[in-house]
């Protein structure tokens, strides 16, 4: 069972976001997922609006594996679904620029160093 989580701004909910997201390959499958939303979301509006299936499916699959195969927690979009999605396209951005390792030196967390 899931124990609700009261967060008082998009901020405050971002911390405990990127606390999730601790493992650099959580990050990565993260990235790929919404990559390829964004992709299925392009191919929908300009081919085939047979593409939208594949868009929830592609990111929230990548997304759901890394929490419960490779961070070993569950995903705060079952409790924060609006926040997650726009706290995702944050970390896609900063990840997309570089500057992920940096946001997360910022909120005083360190990156969990991983072989894999």
């Amino acid at each position: 069972m899931l124990k609700a989580m009261n967060f008082r701004s998009l901020e405050e909910f971002w911390a405990f976001y990127v606390n999730q997201h601790s493992m650099p390959s959580t990050r990565r499958w993260h990235f790929v997922g919404t990559l390829f939303s964004i992709l299925f979301l392009f191919f929908s509006v300009f081919f085939s609006w047979w593409f939208l299936f594949f868009v929830p499916l592609s990111g929230y699959g990548c997304a759901w594996y890394s929490h419960f195969f490779v961070e070993g927690n569950v995903p705060a979009t079952f409790g924060h679904p609006f926040w997650s999605l726009l706290c995702d396209f944050k970390m896609f951005g900063l990840m997309l620029t570089g500057k992920m390792d940096r946001e997360i030196k910022r909120l005083g967390k360190r990156p969990v160093l991983q072989v894999f």
